[in-house]
């Protein structure tokens, strides 16, 4: 049996991926979590072989950290991240933080559980949108925003300067405004109010 843990703060997501699941004889929903925290302290105590992690709970996108310190583990689980964004940012994000899959919630049953299968033996995982993303960051790499970039510019959306961004990532003003000439760059715009709505088009933030 493959034993699933499912992190997700809305309780009707939670039972409806557990009815999905529980029709597989090979998977096993051995625990559910309605927060990062307890998902942690669960698969610290016992075996976990995939962990389905939503990004936000509530207001705060906790999901990436929670998929790296689950990694962390002495025994980790593997991680596929399961949610409703399918931005670089958030994809690059928990693709650094050791999520072996990205799916969206919109996947049908036989993807999700075929999923969770791959994921168990660790085989890479992702939604068609998300490889094709994925993709086209290959196909032109001088343009894409490095992971760095994408987390400067989301902070740069949410209304913060150069010295709070600097804080935030344990940077200098400096190389915060060396990110942002790259990213002003590679998007094609000459000011933060650009690059935010050019981003947002494109995908790369929320």
């Amino acid at each position: 049996m493959i034993r699933v843990l499912l992190a997700d703060d809305h309780p009707v997501v939670r039972a409806g991926l557990a009815a999905v699941l529980a029709l597989e004889p090979d998977l096993e929903v051995v625990h559910q979590s309605a927060d990062p925290d307890d998902a942690l302290a669960w698969a610290s105590a016992h075996e976990v072989d995939v962990v389905l992690m939503d990004l936000q709970f509530g207001e705060q996108v906790r999901g990436i950290e929670a998929t790296r310190l689950l990694r962390g583990l002495v025994s980790p689980p593997q991680v596929v991240v399961l949610t409703t964004y399918d931005v670089e940012s958030d994809v690059l994000g928990a693709v650094e933080a050791g999520a072996v899959g990205y799916l969206l919630k919109d996947a049908g049953p036989a993807e999700l559980a075929a999923g969770v299968r791959d994921a168990a033996v660790g085989k890479p995982v992702l939604s068609p949108s998300i490889a094709q993303r994925l993709v086209r960051r290959t196909l032109k790499p001088a343009t894409a925003l490095t992971a760095r970039e994408l987390e400067v510019l989301g902070l740069v959306a949410e209304g913060l300067s150069n010295q709070r961004i600097g804080e935030r990532l344990f940077l200098s003003q400096a190389t915060v405004k060396s990110h942002l000439v790259h990213v002003f760059t590679k998007l094609g715009v000459d000011s933060r109010t650009s690059a935010i709505a050019a981003a947002r088009a494109g995908g790369l933030i929320r």
